[in-house]
């Protein structure tokens, strides 16, 4: 299979569209998605829409009970514990599932955080690439077993906060001099490289992976922010309201472009691309701007290095 260029294809869709409206037409029947922080945020409208349609979501939550909650009502969820900053908590998830005999046709890496204060976890590691990075690529290698046998689509949550850095080759757990935002822009650039390498692992076995910017939304994400930063980026008032709303999405719309990427006919036979607003992203502009995707995040040797460093950080790899 040939490698997909980073080039808009003309979806019809665009940044206001919502999950609903990618969807339509599309029965998930008998389908099975495995949405992490399916119960929150862009998560909890991902894994309402999927449902909606007719999948069945399992939704692995850090905090079963509030997960629980959150999902009352919604039909063909399901909660199971799992926590993405323990990587023993990944393989005894891992394990259980396997052990069900299920197969997935969509996996969503969806759960992150943002911005928090220098934290370490495991062995010493810089929390956010450790989570939003190191537990995912430990879930989805150790979950291949269920998800090769039925082509699924992996679906890698990252963010315009790539643009903030590359990859740390010398320092990737920021032992010297902790920066909240550039800490967060590697783990970024991190989902979008494994998406790029895993694309190309598994492509021949029918498997695609994505990676994409849902676009700017206020969730829970910000949970790390004090009111205070966020009325200086300008995002919201002393009040709390939005000072741009049309800046930003709804998080029915937020959450179009993963469940875009999970879904649509129009991406079969593609992958290993970074996707924005419904559609594959350009190349950022030379001076970054706000749009498309940095050079450094679709680099294929860096993903194939990034893939062996995460490899050997966790000790698994579906592919050895």
């Amino acid at each position: 299979m040939s490698t997909t260029a980073q080039n808009k294809i003309g979806s019809g869709f665009g940044a206001t569209s919502t999950a609903e409206d990618v969807l339509r037409g599309i029965d998930l029947t008998g389908r099975l998605a495995l949405v992490t922080g399916g119960y929150s945020g862009l998560g909890l409208e991902t894994t309402r829409a999927l449902t909606r349609a007719g999948a069945h979501v399992v939704v692995p939550a850090r905090r079963p009970a509030a997960a629980r909650e959150a999902l009352a009502g919604v039909d063909g969820a399901e909660v199971d514990e799992l926590d993405l900053g323990d990587l023993d908590s990944v393989r005894v998830f891992a394990e259980r599932f396997l052990a069900s005999g299920r197969t997935l046709d969509m996996v969503i890496d969806n759960a992150g955080i943002m911005a928090c204060p220098e934290t370490r976890v495991g062995p010493g590691w810089e929390a956010q690439f450790a989570t939003n990075h190191l537990g995912h690529f430990a879930l989805v290698n150790r979950l291949w077993p269920a998800i090769e046998p039925g082509g699924a689509r992996v679906v890698s949550v990252s963010s315009r906060g790539h643009h903030l850095s590359p990859v740390r080759w010398d320092d990737v757990h920021w032992q010297r001099g902790y920066d909240k935002w550039e800490a967060y822009g590697q783990a970024k650039t991190a989902n979008v490289l494994f998406a790029v390498h895993l694309d190309a692992l598994a492509r021949d076995s029918g498997v695609r992976a994505f990676a994409l910017h849902p676009g700017g939304i206020l969730t829970p994400l910000q949970r790390h922010l004090a009111k205070e930063e966020m009325v200086e980026r300008g995002w919201i008032d002393e009040h709390g309201n939005p000072l741009n709303p049309e800046g930003f999405k709804t998080p029915q719309q937020g959450a179009a472009t993963q469940v875009w990427a999970a879904t649509s006919p129009q991406l079969d036979g593609l992958g290993g691309v970074y996707l924005e607003d419904c559609d594959i992203a350009e190349a950022a502009a030379p001076d970054g701007g706000r749009t498309g995707v940095r050079s450094w995040a679709v680099d294929r040797e860096q993903a194939a290095r990034l893939w062996d460093l995460s490899a050997d950080l966790t000790g698994v790899n579906a592919f050895a």
